[in-house]
């Protein structure tokens, strides 16, 4: 599927009126409440919060777990997962999934604005399954989950309970095939039902929230591109390559933010 050119959705700087600048609460409640058609685009800042860490922060899963030999990112891969089977499951299981953790400010207060009737999708790039766990309905996964898992021989289906019990690499009760998660990895496509959908939603929005994402990893930082609204907003603690296009610019906790935002609806 062909991504808008980069000279997408060009905002113009006015000086003190520039897009990209920090504004205030108001300024978000007041956006939240002219819109209907919201859709919140997410990535793994969103679950820090919940006691998940993310990915490429100082404090992140790809720079503080090298204890296997190889690099986080080539274990996650199609390649490292059929050759190392069992070491891929030992980093799996005690890295990649939290079976204790719950939903925070974050996916509650969507879970409100959801039930509010105002937002109409959420596109995640988080693969915990948290969103559904706080009540939201509408979730597009890009990356899959850790709460769906199938056999590779005979595609019958398994819960992550299963999955996390089974010593070394879970195998099929059926007919002893590998159980792999249905998550998404280095090397694998994006479904495309999943593309679609989500592109669709950002398309239509009259606000689009990105929040807790760097907009490094393509293609779904690209999707970003689809939104030809008004009301951009980005909630990150650190800085993005899409700023400069924000109508509105927020560096705080998104669990804080979005928490504040809908309870002052």
């Amino acid at each position: 599927m062909q991504l808008p050119s980069e000279d997408f959705h060009l905002k113009i700087y006015l000086g003190n009126k520039q897009k990209g600048c920090v504004t205030n609460m108001n300024e978000f409640v007041n956006m939240l409440r002219e819109s209907e058609n919201i859709v919140f685009f997410g990535g793994a800042g969103v679950s820090t919060e919940s006691g998940i860490p993310d990915f490429r922060s100082e404090q992140g899963i790809y720079n503080t777990r090298r204890q296997f030999g190889v690099s986080p990112e080539e274990i996650l891969s199609h390649t490292y997962f059929l050759r190392h089977t069992d070491k891929f499951f030992d980093f799996y299981k005690s890295t990649m999934v939290y079976t204790s953790a719950k939903p925070n400010k974050a996916h509650e207060a969507l879970a409100k604005l959801e039930a509010m009737g105002k937002l109409k999708a959420i596109v995640t790039q988080n693969i915990d399954g948290l969103h559904q766990a706080a009540g939201s309905k509408t979730v597009y996964e890009l990356h899959g989950t850790i709460h769906k898992n199938y056999c590779m021989k005979c595609g019958k289906y398994y819960d992550l309970d299963y999955v996390m019990k089974a010593p070394g690499v879970p195998r099929c009760q059926q007919c002893g095939g590998i159980v792999k998660p249905d998550v998404v990895l280095y090397e694998e496509s994006l479904d495309e039902e999943t593309i679609e959908k989500s592109i669709s939603a950002i398309a239509k929005a009259d606000m689009l929230i990105v929040g807790g994402t760097s907009l490094n990893v393509y293609p779904a930082a690209g999707f970003v591109r689809y939104y030809r609204g008004g009301r951009l907003v980005l909630i990150n603690k650190s800085d993005t390559p899409y700023d400069g296009y924000a109508d509105l610019l927020i560096h705080d906790s998104i669990g804080k933010i979005l928490s504040e935002a809908v309870e002052n609806l």
